[in-house]
């Protein structure tokens, strides 16, 4: 019987439109069930909350939550903004960018500049899976539209675009989305500033968590969340919390 959407019981109620086995894009010999859902409306703030609380992500207007048939690999992770202390190193990278870049926050939005530098990333990062370039229009549908409240953190040396990471905001955390950056500013560890930029985001505005996705000890592009201490983790329905080791 070929699958069909169907409407599923939630506040607000959400369409499930996708729900069938694929390659796992994290770990390449697993398959992965990553049923795909949309909001029947925008999400307020406390709705929102309560979908990162269980372990949803956002990409698009679709939310997720990994299903997978034999794999749990994939480990949500937050930061609670009052017990999080920064590394040394990561204290000495946030001063160094402060020093050096220029914070805006706005709308996302869909820019040629935007484009250009997604796709400096994508290739000079090595994340080039399926070797294209990314299109405005698969911009516009990635990073731009939404079903939640949602905002661009632009980072700026000298007037010149080497970063944006997006970001959704409920009642009482924020979400990491994606972020993306030029390569040629990688010793600036523009993602470390940008993480830290995220807290301080959360402090000025009284929020409790940075949710940063999904943590994945196998898969190296998602490993290096677990250097940010303490932070927890969802595993089995239960929000861990995992220290420094002394």
């Amino acid at each position: 019987m070929r699958w069909r959407p169907r409407l599923l019981a939630a506040e607000p109620p959400e369409l499930l439109v996708h729900d069938e086995p694929t390659p796992c894009p994290y770990l390449g010999e697993q398959t992965a069930r990553m049923p795909l859902r949309v909001p029947t409306r925008m999400l307020t703030g406390g709705e929102f909350d309560r979908r990162l609380q269980v372990g949803d992500r956002r990409q698009g207007v679709l939310l997720y939550r990994t299903a997978c048939p034999s794999c749990r690999a994939c480990e949500p992770i937050r930061l609670d903004v009052e017990t999080f202390k920064p590394g040394k190193t990561q204290r000495r990278v946030f001063r160094r960018a402060a020093g050096l870049l220029t914070v805006q926050l706005g709308p996302p939005q869909l820019s040629d500049e935007k484009v250009a530098l997604y796709n400096r990333h994508k290739f000079g990062r090595g994340l080039n899976s399926d070797d294209k370039p990314i299109d405005h229009e698969g911009y516009r549908v990635f990073l731009v539209d939404s079903c939640c409240d949602s905002f661009e953190i632009r980072y700026r040396l000298d007037g010149r675009l080497v970063g944006v990471a997006v970001t959704d905001r409920g009642a009482d955390a924020l979400s990491a989305v994606y972020f993306y950056f030029d390569p040629e500013f990688a010793e600036l560890s523009p993602g470390v500033f940008s993480i830290l930029t995220q807290l301080e985001l959360c402090r000025r505005w009284g929020l409790q968590f940075l949710y940063l996705g999904l943590f994945i000890a196998g898969c190296p592009s998602m490993a290096y969340k677990a250097r940010y201490m303490p932070h927890e983790r969802l595993i089995d329905g239960e929000w861990r919390t995992f220290e420094r080791e002394r």
